[in-house]
């Protein structure tokens, strides 16, 4: 069952709700969190499961086994799952649960240009263009996913230390939409109290933003799950913010003979644990920087959002 949300006007847009308290450390983190949300929910089938599309470059023996349960997809507003209409196993976005819609039109970047950095929700752009935000950890690698989405190296500041970016960062992409980067969580080279005001001025921006479509949040998954990364994605449910959280250095495949875990193994750690404070699981995707994993995959599902968008 997925569940849609009217957040901010003008349109209406897919939202998932947490079904638990914030947890502490977030309600340290952003304060004040949105009250009686509204929601209406969609069904479709829960009957079967569906296997988890993986990188092509994987060899057999690499390849995880790993099943997609029907009712935790992502199922975009007026799309029909019926089985009169195409397999739906062949209309999920790869490694992701997300299934493609009649929306998901106009999704290859041919322009990309950096158009100002704001401290203020005020500040940003005024020009009413749709955008889609950018944020997790410090070092998660959101700058290089970023230039791996405009297939430029240097659209984005990108940095061997953590914190890099300090600004509300607007890249307008072809002319009609824009990428924000956002600083990190987290740790970052950087004073306390800096970081405060970090803290301060994105939850303004995600609380206040009306062109705001979603608000993509970044997980290492080559590593265990972090409580920050939950307590980020609790708070954001929490405050009826659109999220899909993109899974990063999904190239990463550490032996299990080492302690380490796969990345598709911690992927689903988190939402097993996530599963705890939502009433239903977030729009996910797999990617990697290094081998553009994900990358088209990303671009089809925000042209889908977007199209929605505009369309209400």
């Amino acid at each position: 069952m997925s569940i849609f949300h009217l957040p901010r006007l003008p349109s209406h847009f897919p939202i998932f709700i947490c079904s638990k308290p914030i947890l502490p450390a977030a309600a340290a983190l952003f304060s004040s969190p949105k009250t009686n949300p509204i929601s209406h929910f969609s069904s479709i089938p829960t009957l079967s499961t569906l296997p988890l599309q993986t990188p092509e470059n994987l060899s057999p023996s690499e390849e995880p086994h790993l099943e997609i349960p029907i009712d935790k997809l992502f199922v975009p507003p007026e799309t029909d799952v019926s089985p009169q209409n195409a397999p739906l196993s062949s209309r999920i976005l790869k490694g992701s649960n997300i299934v493609l819609s009649k929306y998901a039109g106009d999704a290859q970047v041919s322009q990309a240009e950096f158009v100002k950095s704001s401290v203020r929700t005020e500040d940003c752009p005024s020009d009413g263009m749709p955008e889609f935000a950018l944020v997790g950890r410090s070092n998660v690698g959101k700058s290089s996913l970023l230039n791996s989405l405009v297939r430029r190296k240097k659209l984005a500041l990108t940095s061997k230390k953590p914190g890099k970016t300090q600004c509300i960062n607007h890249f307008r992409i072809n002319d009609s939409w824009y990428l924000v980067d956002l600083p990190g969580y987290g740790f970052a080279a950087a004073p306390q109290e800096l970081r405060t005001d970090w803290d301060k001025f994105t939850k303004d921006y995600f609380l206040n933003r009306s062109t705001l479509v979603s608000v993509f949040l970044l997980i290492d998954a080559s590593i265990p799950v972090k409580t920050i990364d939950l307590e980020y994605a609790s708070w954001l449910g929490q405050n009826q913010i659109p999220m899909t959280l993109i899974f990063t250095k999904c190239d990463k495949r550490k032996k299990k003979k080492n302690g380490g875990k796969r990345p598709e193994e911690n992927v689903l750690d988190f939402q097993d644990l996530i599963r705890d404070f939502f009433q239903t699981v977030p729009p996910w995707i797999m990617t990697s920087s290094v081998t553009n994993q994900g990358r088209d995959e990303i671009l089809l599902h925000m042209a889908q959002l977007r199209n929605y968008w505009r369309k209400h």
